[in-house]
């Protein structure tokens, strides 16, 4: 094949993709004098994405298979808008072969590796036949073409338990199961399979053994058309839950020199077996002692930003020049090593609700500025809206230092800085897993975040006395900032009144507890909080998010955002919900039950656990929804019988809808 027509200078480029990593394409193709073009679905009408590009082309309804996964609809929308290349991002189609030949049979540059090169390395399977032929060393595993249960079966127990069923197509912990009986593994691999399927269009499985407490690393690497191959180093990434990357970090901080050297080599060795061409990560695992190669990944990495921070490279620029049929800016030894980076990836989700994902709109979105070593690759503003057909990620916050230690400070505080409201958030977990002790020592393993689970999806802490201060302080500071635009306001001056001291009282709870008073004083004379015994003099500074707070001589600052009667607040202590009840009463709730068997979100039912009129035991698993790309069972709220299934499998529910009726047993 013609190689001028695989990699050359183009003007126009349309990135394949959403959220964060289409508006960080976006932003360095446009700081390489690029015309950019946007694709999106109904859903994503108003996205950030699409307001950062120079065009944008509607693809089709939310679902993804009809809108980013609908390779002719994108091939269109470039001849439409003249773009004479196609960046994939990651997710979606980025490994997918029959996309990037598409793209070459329409004339498009695909900013990536061949079909061929993906067909290589991006089957975990076939990927794994290579590297064994390489010499490349290998986790021990069964990657054959037989996909029977008989087959798969044996080659488990041939391997020995624990062992991993993993999707050959996947990548995201979706299409994975880890199996420690043979009793376990029937119900793993149909449940692996039925994801699999749904993510990736793909249900063929491969076996590896499982390594006990593994560690992750992967290595970055990028080839150019003219046979240049370099690593940019390694990355930790053992953090996860459920397979899932949490906080990535380069260096690896497991690593010493000698070692940094051997995995990079392998990874280039492994890279080297095909040729390969743009960006692209070779993952290991390591038992503390040896590393194996367990996949390759044919695209960019989410967590390549801390590589960036790290070389002082743009990696899209680099795949970009690539594509371009430029040589690597770079030779292997000319690439430095500067420093630690440390990533977290925020998501819309609920880590004290067993990470439920969220939806809705964003009220507030204020985060720090990105400055004194932080970065933040964003795909969301305040205003938006957070659906639940797409991956669940908001951001990736990511600092830099000259030290592992420093680095983690920097992030935490960012974190700590970060408020984000009208969704749930996992940056509280966030910022709880970075100063665990045993994640400061690196002390861990992949099994980590779910051993410690109960400590880092702990409820939030009960409001103190800051914490009622700054809640009346909140509501004080609103009604003074309202009264601004008012001429002759007596709320324009704090604690105005005609004439005397008077008493204000103010009632708070947290959910359905117990109210917690507080009364104010005010008027003539300095104003004053009283709670109990305690009488404390403040006053309140207005600024950008909240106020500062000055307490019996001690001022703090507080962010404050106020939603009709609800409150949140954060503090030194930490992050705060509160309710103002009504001082009026009219108070008028609703309480929904826990024992309702209801769908969490929009999803759609992908199996039925359980048959009408089955005893139950509380928590078997009575029907199982896709949400959001990952797949959540519905189980049994308490002992009972089955009395009514309300849906079949392929049904898509709404938000909220009963699914099932289970009777209860009365014990």
């Amino acid at each position: 094949m013609d190689r001028s027509m695989l990699y050359r200078r183009f003007h126009t480029l349309l990135i394949a993709n959403r959220g964060e990593i289409a508006a960080r394409v976006i932003r360095t193709a446009r700081a390489m004098g690029l015309r950019t073009v946007a694709v999106y679905s109904e859903a994503d009408r108003d996205a950030m994405h699409v307001a950062l590009a120079d065009e944008a082309v509607l693809l089709g309804p939310a679902r993804a298979r009809d809108s980013y996964l609908n390779v002719e609809r994108l091939i269109e929308a470039a001849r439409k808008t003249g773009a004479e290349a196609v960046h994939p991002g990651y997710g979606f189609l980025s490994e997918n072969a029959e996309f990037a030949r598409a793209c070459l049979d329409a004339g498009l540059v695909f900013v990536g590796p061949t079909a061929g090169m993906m067909t290589a390395m991006g089957s975990k399977s076939g990927s794994k036949a290579l590297m064994e032929k390489a010499g490349v060393p290998l986790v021990p595993g069964y990657h054959g073409e037989a996909q029977d249960e008989a087959t798969l079966a044996k080659a488990a127990d041939k391997i020995g338990f624990p062992i991993l069923v993993k999707a050959s197509a996947g990548g995201g912990g979706r299409g994975m199961r880890i199996v420690r009986s043979a009793a376990e593994l029937g119900s793993a691999i149909v449940s692996a399979k039925r994801e699999a399927k749904a993510a990736f269009g793909d249900d063929t499985m491969l076996i590896e053994k499982y390594v006990d407490n593994p560690r992750h690393i992967e290595v970055q690497i990028i080839g150019d058309s003219h046979g240049n191959l370099v690593s940019l180093f390694e990355r930790e990434c053992t953090l996860q839950r459920r397979h899932q990357k949490v906080i990535e970090e380069a260096p690896s901080p497991t690593l010493n020199a000698a070692q940094r050297e051997t995995v990079c080599a392998a990874a280039r060795k492994a890279a080297g077996a095909v040729n390969y061409v743009g960006a692209g990560t070779i993952e290991f695992v390591s038992d503390g002692k040896d590393v194996f190669f367990i996949e390759m990944n044919t695209r960019l990495q989410v967590e390549h930003p801390v590589t960036e921070l790290i070389t002082g490279i743009d990696l899209v620029e680099w795949q970009l020049r690539v594509a371009f049929g430029e040589a690597l800016p770079l030779k292997q030894d000319e690439i430095r090593l500067n420093g630690h980076a440390v990533e977290a990836r925020v998501y819309a989700e609920n880590p004290t609700k067993n990470f439920m994902p969220s939806v809705g709109k964003i009220s507030t979105w204020r985060l720090p500025a990105e400055t004194g070593g932080l970065r933040i690759d964003a795909g969301y503003r305040e205003r938006d809206s957070v659906s639940p057909y797409y991956d669940a990620m908001l951001a990736k916050m990511i600092a830099w230092a000259p030290t592992r230690d420093v680095a983690i400070e920097r992030l935490n505080r960012g974190l700590q800085e970060s408020d984000v409201r009208g969704i749930v958030t996992n940056i509280p977990f966030l910022s709880a897993l970075m100063t665990h002790p045993k994640v400061r020592t690196n002390a861990i393993d992949t099994g980590f975040i779910e051993r410690e689970l109960a400590v880092l999806a702990s409820a939030p802490p009960a409001p103190g006395e800051l914490e009622l201060c700054a809640a009346v302080a909140a509501i004080v500071n609103d009604e003074r900032q309202a009264a601004q635009g008012e001429a002759n306001s007596p709320w324009q001056t704090f604690g105005w009144m005609p004439v005397g001291r008077r008493q204000r009282s103010f009632a708070f709870r947290v959910g359905h507890g117990p109210e917690q008073k507080i009364t104010m004083n005010y008027g003539s004379g300095p104003s004053t909080l009283v709670i109990g015994e305690r009488e404390l003099a403040f006053t309140v500074a207005p600024k950008d998010g909240g106020f500062d707070l000055t307490l019996d001589g001690v001022k703090s600052q507080v962010a404050a955002v106020i939603d009709g009667h609800e409150l949140y607040l954060r503090t030194r202590n930490g992050r705060f919900d509160l309710h103002w009840v009504d001082p009026f009463g009219g108070e008028s709730e609703e309480h929904v039950g826990e024992d309702k068997i209801a769908a969490p979100l929009p999803g759609t039912v992908v199996a039925v656990l359980a048959e009408e009129g089955a005893k139950l035991e509380k928590g078997a698993p009575i029907l199982t929804l896709e949400v959001m790309k990952m797949e959540q069972t519905l189980r049994a709220p308490y002992a009972g019988v089955l009395k009514s299934i309300k849906c079949k499998v392929g049904d898509i529910v709404q938000e909220g809808v009963e699914l099932a009726v289970v009777e209860p047993s009365g014990e």
